[in-house]
């Protein structure tokens, strides 16, 4: 199953802010060579709200199609109707991705049933692994753990990615969860800590800019190596905070640019990446070792 550097991969727009299936080549033979462990294709950090349907559609079965086999991909299928997520869904089964990423319902505030039953629902319709990812810094809708210990006995919900930065948040799992569940931090300033603490991985921003850094600095956590894990860390940190200095993705979006590996287009409402963040960008990015 899925574990380490799981990258939240940008989707490049070109110049007329088209899908640029060039630069989704490009980066995801990036990624290969830089030793992520799996990308997530059309997740919050790839503008998923902005994509239309048959886009969506499209930019999954390329990635895919891309990788080939030679990386796993996972697929951002969530939205807050649990009828489109299925047809989204059940668009993609036979594309060749590994798994699905299911975001908790935003902005309907759905009480706790509701997320159960909306999950329920859409695991009966498909038949491959679904990563739940609770995010209420976004969605404001909360999934909480005796909710994830119900979703856990359907046998197609294997694991949540939690966005939280709650490290406790974990040990409420731990307590109720079966022993097989897996957990992936959604939040790059506490990895480290979360695969300490038990975690299997990060479904991560930083991944995109500093991908062999995040993926030696899981490998030495989950290998035990704390002292090593540690200096890796540090120096992910200042990308870690220059990444979130305004809405992700697009700090993101520009710093991928700035390693020439596709343009800077950005989809309204989400705006380019503010001057006077970078140069702190530039500093963090070549702390982390990005050559620019």
């Amino acid at each position: 199953m899925f574990s380490g550097s799981l990258v939240a991969l940008v989707t490049p727009f070109d110049a007329e802010n088209r899908v640029d299936e060039d630069a989704l080549a490009r980066l995801i033979e990036f990624h290969i060579a830089e030793g992520s462990s799996g990308l997530v294709i059309a997740g919050t950090t790839g503008e998923s709200p902005t994509l239309g349907e048959a886009e969506h559609v499209q930019l999954i079965r390329t990635a895919a199609e891309l990788a080939a086999g030679r990386i796993p991909v996972i697929a951002g299928t969530g939205s807050n109707s649990t009828m489109q997520t299925v047809e989204l869904s059940v668009a993609v089964a036979d594309s060749g991705i590994d798994a699905y990423l299911l975001v908790v319902p935003y902005y309907n505030k759905p009480v706790q049933e509701g997320l159960f039953r909306h999950f329920w629902s859409i695991a009966d319709a498909v038949d491959m692994p679904i990563m739940l990812y609770n995010v209420p810094g976004r969605t404001v809708a909360d999934l909480q753990p005796e909710t994830l210990a119900r979703l856990a006995e359907h046998p197609n919900i294997f694991g949540i990615k939690d966005a939280t930065g709650d490290i406790q948040r974990m040990e409420r799992h731990q307590a109720l969860l079966p022993d097989g569940f897996r957990y992936y931090s959604g939040d790059d300033f506490t990895t480290l800590e979360f695969i300490q603490s038990g975690g299997h991985g990060v479904v991560t921003v930083s991944g995109n800019v500093a991908p062999r850094l995040m993926a030696d600095m899981c490998r030495a956590a989950a290998a035990g190596d704390a002292a090593e894990a540690a200096k890796l860390d540090a120096q992910l940190q200042p990308l870690n905070t220059a990444l979130f200095v305004e809405s992700n993705p697009i700090p993101v979006k520009w710093a991928v640019a700035e390693m020439g590996l596709i343009s800077p287009s950005i989809r309204l409402p989400l705006t380019p990446y503010n001057e006077r963040y970078h140069e702190q960008m530039r500093a963090a990015m070549k702390n982390a070792g990005v050559n620019l």
